[in-house]
């Protein structure tokens, strides 16, 4: 149900390589600060927009644009064709695929993202993996720690399965797309196609092609003079 080829499709990164040996696909999490050391390659093909600041180990692909504004401290491997937009933050390990968008006040930490992800507005990205062509709306927040110590469980048909990671935030499958202003909180998962409507709370794994819909009354009353 978790493995790697079970959420993405391994041909649309260049990275495949890093979910080797991975029976369950958050594994890959504890594997990127090594695969990044033992792959990267130092080398800036991007254009800027202003000035930015990039850390001596870091990669970015031709085509790309970094904006004004933006930090890439590394270690950090950015493709072809993608937006940094103003302010987007990346910390320390973090692999992005080609034609992606990183934008405005957005966060990256220990993150792995496929081809053509969409990362585009306010939002936090923590030891986290996003398919190809998954999309957050402005403001969601993949929360990767627990507020009760301890290691990160995923649930999954009335069972808790302990992932052994202590800071675990979200794997979304290809094509799952989340709305503005939704939480996922630490082991949550989405198959492929999977939708999170708008300010939805979510924990938990929610299987390919289904919506998860926040059932909040709204009340109307009339305006006082």
């Amino acid at each position: 149900m978790f493995k790697p080829s079970d959420l993405f499709d391994l041909s649309q990164t260049g990275h495949a390589a890093l979910f080797d040996g991975c029976e369950q696909a958050w594994e890959a999490l504890k594997n990127i600060k090594a695969y990044l050391k033992a792959n990267l390659r130092p080398g800036l093909h991007n254009r800027c927009e202003g000035k930015a600041y990039i850390g001596p180990d870091v990669f970015i692909g031709e085509g790309t644009m970094v904006e004004d504004g933006a930090m890439i401290k590394g270690p950090a491997i950015i493709g072809r064709n993608c937006q940094i937009r103003h302010n987007a933050y990346f910390r320390e390990d973090v692999i992005v695929g080609d034609g992606c968008v990183v934008g405005n006040s957005c966060e990256l930490k220990n993150a792995f993202l496929f081809n053509n992800c969409e990362v585009p507005h306010f939002n936090y990205v923590g030891d986290s993996i996003l398919g190809y062509r998954a999309h957050l709306g402005a403001g969601v927040v993949l929360s990767n720690v627990k507020v009760i110590k301890g290691n990160v469980a995923v649930e999954f048909e009335g069972r808790r399965i302990d992932t052994g990671l202590r800071k675990f935030g979200a794997l979304l499958g290809d094509r799952a797309d989340v709305g503005c202003n939704a939480v996922l909180n630490p082991g949550s998962i989405m198959g492929r196609g999977a939708v999170i409507y708008p300010c939805v709370n979510w924990r938990g794994f929610l299987p390919a092609n289904m919506i998860a819909k926040n059932q909040a009354a709204v009340e109307v009353v009339a305006r006082r003079a």
